[in-house]
C-alpha cells in the first residue's frame, strides 16, 4: 500500500480551486488552514505516523516540488502514512530546503514518528503561502508551500481511501 500511495502521491494533477471537480464539503477538506492531524484526531482515537523515507536528497529527486523551492545542493525528504487508529488515511511527503534546517527549524530533519502538523502548528511564525488541490486515480490531494520564521517547505498530502474525507462526500456523518 504504502509505495502505491507514495507513487500516485508523486502523479497527482493540480487544479485550479474554481475546478467544478471541487465540491463545497471536498474544497473544505483541501483548503483546512489548520493542522490536519489535529482534523484527523476528530476522527479517531489515535494518529500514528510510519516514515517510509527521511534523509537528504537532490535538487534532481525533487524536480516536481523544485519550482516552488530555493535551489540548493540538498533538500531534507520526508516520505511518510499517516493512519487513524492503525488504518491508512493518508500519503505525506515534506521537501524542505537545507536552509530552512537552520536553528529551531532542524526539529524538521528529527520527527521520526511524530506527525508533522503537530510540530508546525506548535510554531508562531508559521505562515502559508498557498494550498493547491489536486487528484491522482480518483484519490484527493493537495500541496501547500508554509514557511517557518520565513524559510520554505513543501508539503504535498494525498488522502487514502479510508480517511474520513471521502466519508464526508458520501454523506454520511463527518464531524
Amino acid at each position: 500500500m504504502s509505495d502505491n500511495a507514495l507513487s500516485l502521491l508523486r502523479a497527482i494533477a493540480w487544479l485550479p480551486t474554481s475546478s467544478p471537480a471541487l465540491s463545497a464539503p471536498l474544497l473544505d477538506w483541501l483548503l483546512e488552514e489548520d493542522s490536519m492531524t489535529k482534523r484527523f484526531e476528530r476522527h479517531c482515537g489515535k494518529v500514528t505516523v510510519e516514515p517510509q523515507f527521511e534523509g537528504f536528497v537532490t535538487a534532481d529527486d525533487i524536480a516536481e516540488e523544485l519550482p516552488f523551492l530555493p535551489l540548493e545542493p540538498r533538500y531534507w525528504l520526508r516520505e511518510i502514512i499517516l493512519s487513524g487508529d492503525g488504518v491508512p488515511w493518508l500519503a505525506g511527503r515534506t521537501v524542505v530546503p537545507e536552509s530552512t534546517l537552520e536553528g529551531p527549524e532542524m526539529m524538521l530533519s528529527q520527527l521520526g514518528t511524530r506527525p508533522l502538523g503537530r510540530y508546525l502548528f506548535s510554531s508562531s511564525t508559521l505562515t502559508r503561502d498557498f494550498i493547491d488541490p489536486g487528484i491522482s486515480a480518483a484519490l484527493w490531494g493537495r500541496r501547500s508551500r508554509l514557511r517557518l520564521s520565513g524559510k520554505p517547505l513543501l508539503l504535498t498530502e494525498l488522502f487514502l481511501p479510508a480517511a474520513p474525507l471521502y466519508q464526508s462526500l458520501s454523506g454520511e456523518p463527518s464531524e
